[in-house]
């Protein structure tokens, strides 16, 4: 496979990642830590540290609106709950090093 195929298709991937994570809002964020050790906001800042090493200039709002489909506000508001103290634990267990 050359290189422009791949990035053409690990771009389709990102895209239906993030098209699938905007349909899922039922899936909250600390789950995601706690499942799987990344979530929508470690996303957006790898889509951020990404335009940056390309030069660009993308602020982090701009980043999370581009994963969320929205301003992260707005999508809290929308569907982020509290976490539990269950939840909170395991993040503070888990939590990555990223």
């Amino acid at each position: 496979m050359d290189e422009q195929t791949k990035t053409e298709l690990e771009a389709a991937v990102f895209r239906r990642l993030v098209e699938h994570l905007r349909n899922r809002t039922d899936v909250q964020n600390i789950d995601m830590m706690n499942l799987a050790g990344f979530c929508r906001n470690c996303l957006s800042n790898w889509y951020q540290d990404a335009a940056v090493d390309k030069g660009l200039d993308l602020e982090k709002a701009a980043a999370r609106e581009i994963v969320y489909g929205m301003p992260y506000e707005e999508w809290k508001a929308k569907h982020q709950s509290e976490a539990s103290e269950e939840q909170k634990a395991a993040f503070e267990k888990n939590r990555p090093q990223h």
